[in-house]
């Protein structure tokens, strides 16, 4: 049985304490969000930290999530974004271009592109090498009053 991480490494290029990953379009996808290939313990060794660069598709929707006990902080390249968030998704803000965003760890929310015609593109950081093992589902109706 082929290793489950080949196709991640085969990217990779370098060794001895630098590695690199060369451009390249949407490799993957999670929860509604196409990513590059990007850095983690899935391809370079990555214990504490994993980068990728996420795109929502116009009208795209990311479903309401948790981040379990590890911080994401994203930069806005191109569109407009909204979170929803908190207990109940009850807050609201909206991002673009330019901004810096940081979400807490075990805070939920859901993420909307506001376009239906453009993409909302973001590099992402995250303070847990294993990228999308330590998220957990969303109910919004769960906190509710």
């Amino acid at each position: 049985m082929a290793d489950a991480h080949e196709d991640l490494r085969k990217p990779v290029e370098g060794g001895d304490g630098i590695f690199v990953i060369r451009g390249g379009g949407n490799r993957r996808q999670w929860n509604g969000i196409h990513y590059k290939t990007g850095l983690s313990a899935k391809n370079v060794g990555a214990k504490k930290l994993s980068m990728n660069v996420a795109t929502i598709p116009p009208g795209g929707v990311a479903s309401a999530h948790i981040h379990v006990d590890f911080d994401v902080m994203l930069y806005i390249l191109h569109g407009r974004v909204r979170h929803e968030y908190g207990p109940g998704l009850k807050q609201v803000v909206d991002n673009e271009a330019g901004d810096f965003i940081y979400i807490e760890p075990g805070i939920p929310h859901e993420v909307f592109n506001l376009s239906d015609t453009e993409p909302v593109v973001a590099v992402v950081a995250r303070s847990d090498a294993n990228e999308w093992e330590n998220i957990i589902p969303y109910d919004r109706k769960r906190d509710r009053g």
